[in-house]
């Protein structure tokens, strides 16, 4: 008669079946997309974006530049917008082999930030990032190295950062996501049309357009070129990039 020690022991191991269906799941509802689950990522991508941006500039240039790309706060809506972009776009390959959600990264990053510039020069005459003097550039706009970067951040944001924001953040109670949501996509909204609005004066201002309104006297007494020199200190006109091309 067998007894209980020997039958442990002799048990034989029985390996369950890898259970696709709750992992499908899992994923589905990770992906499963609404306005305040695209708003959390977008504003949590906002304040990231700032705080990685400022310390590789710590890092690797041992000194302190303001990153924001709003006037009040530590966002920068361009690592929002990229997050969501990233989010969505890669949704499609969550699920496949590393070097596909790698490539899928750094094609839509790279032409992502190529699109913002693009768009910051047509509307403010102005760029924030110029790579003319690098290897493998795409119109200064963007590069091979950064496309890089791009891949290799989209990989993380898949595998490691995402489904675990994406877990915080269904854990906000109903209630106070709907108000937090509310209330941080009005300051938000607010901040970037403030922002937009003081550089936009600001180009005005450099084709000597003089202040004819009450919004855009507003604009001159409080946003100064100092000021937004001070938030934006790596802001470039393109014509003076132009003439120093030339020169």
């Amino acid at each position: 008669m067998t007894n209980k020690a020997e039958y442990k022991i002799n048990k034989p191991v029985v390996i369950k079946p890898y259970d696709r269906s709750n992992s499908y799941k899992r994923r589905k509802s990770m992906y499963d997309f609404n306005y305040s689950k695209l708003f959390w990522i977008f504003f949590i991508g906002c304040f990231l974006g700032v705080v990685f941006e400022t310390l590789y500039c710590l890092i690797m240039r041992h000194r302190y530049e303001s990153r924001v790309g709003v006037i009040y706060g530590p966002f920068n809506p361009v690592y929002g917008f990229g997050a969501v972009l990233l989010t969505i776009c890669l949704r499609w390959l969550s699920d496949k082999r590393d070097l596909w959600i790698f490539l899928g990264s750094m094609i839509i990053g790279g032409g992502f930030e190529y699109l913002c510039s693009w768009c910051q020069e047509i509307v403010f005459g102005t760029v924030s990032w110029e790579y003319s003097h690098t290897q493998y550039h795409f119109n200064g706009r963007t590069n091979i190295m950064y496309a890089f970067f791009w891949g290799l951040l989209g990989l993380l944001w898949v595998k490691e950062f995402y489904p675990r924001l994406s877990l915080l953040i269904d854990r906000i109670p109903r209630r106070l996501n709907r108000f937090l949501t509310i209330v941080l996509s009005i300051f938000m909204l607010l901040n970037m049309l403030l922002s937009t609005m003081a550089v936009e004066r600001q180009s005005k201002r450099r084709e000597g357009i003089t202040a004819t309104s009450a919004i855009s006297r507003f604009l001159d007494k409080h946003y100064s070129d100092e000021y937004l020199e001070k938030i934006y200190p790596n802001m470039m006109v393109v014509e003076d990039i132009k003439k120093e091309g030339k020169a």
